[in-house]
């Protein structure tokens, strides 16, 4: 059984997809960062939802890195929306240990396999072709399709690719049961409301 339900949002963002032309990924960070190298909290808030307390208390746990003179880059703009992403469906201390296993210590670059905008970008790129292909249902289909978006990945530690296609297994899938959760929600207040 293939589940699929559209995700009008662009992801880890209360955006919607058709408002900023249709693009997700590095494409709508690009969009973002087009005029600054940089964003404040409150741009962060107008994006994700999330509000400033949260982004708070997840940069005092480690969880996401200090912004630099108030400003947040691309890549951590990245890191915020994938946590963003998976938090309503997987627990914040398990999204650290995915990011965690991904990349490492979120303070320390050298320790990094792939930047959090190119992550995030496979990310959507993933979910884009797994929607495409008809949902998530059968693990074959859903780990070619993350085998092809990241067909480009320049691997540079041995085992990084397997890392990296096990996490977007995990995040895809994470995410695809977010969009489910929504939509369920959604049909309850629904009935509730009559």
């Amino acid at each position: 059984m293939n589940l699929q339900i559209n995700d009008e949002y662009i992801p880890g963002t209360i955006l919607r997809r058709d408002a900023m032309g249709d693009v997700t990924g590095i494409d709508f960070l690009d969009k973002i960062f087009y005029i600054s190298d940089g964003i404040m909290l409150t741009q962060i808030r107008e994006i994700s939802g999330i509000d400033g307390s949260t982004l708070q208390n997840w940069t005092k746990r480690g969880w996401v890195e200090n912004s630099k003179m108030k400003r947040y880059n691309k890549d951590q703009l990245a890191h915020i929306l994938i946590i963003n992403m998976l938090r309503s469906c997987m627990q914040l201390d398990r999204i650290a240990f995915l990011i965690t296993y991904i990349n490492g210590r979120v303070y320390d670059r050298s320790d990094d396999i792939i930047r959090d905008s190119l992550l995030y970008d496979y990310i959507c790129r993933a979910l884009d072709k797994v929607t495409q292909r008809g949902g998530v249902g059968d693990e074959t289909p859903l780990r070619e399709c993350i085998e092809e978006v990241t067909a480009d990945y320049d691997e540079k530690v041995s085992g990084a690719r397997r890392r990296l296609n096990t996490a977007l297994e995990i995040i895809v899938v994470a995410y695809y049961a977010s969009i489910i959760k929504r939509h369920s929600d959604e049909m309850t207040e629904k009935l509730i409301n009559g």
